[in-house]
């Protein structure tokens, strides 16, 4: 799913940093109405407007999702090997 912003029942999913605050809006539209929203959006001043166009893979210079590629791929490593340590220690 390729989606910001995704509500499921009664629980809604938040992809991102801003997508989280997105997400707070739609739920105050869900809770509160569309006016509601909009006025703690403009009590924010949440008007974003990201200097690259870099945010998703599809849009990402192929450069930039490389670089972005390999040190997630370092860090999940790094996590692997320490969730295989502390499971060790406590016998899992």
């Amino acid at each position: 799913m390729n989606q910001r912003v995704v509500a499921d029942g009664n629980m809604v999913f938040a992809a991102g940093v801003t997508a989280g605050i997105d997400g707070g809006l739609r739920v105050a539209a869900d809770l509160r109405g569309a006016e509601a929203a909009q006025t703690i959006q403009l009590y924010m001043q949440y008007a974003p407007e990201p200097p690259f166009n870099a945010g998703t893979p599809e849009t990402a210079p192929a450069s930039v999702v490389s670089t972005a590629r390999k040190n997630a791929r370092a860090i999940t490593e790094q996590r692997r090997e320490t969730a295989q340590r502390v499971a060790q220690r406590l016998g899992l």
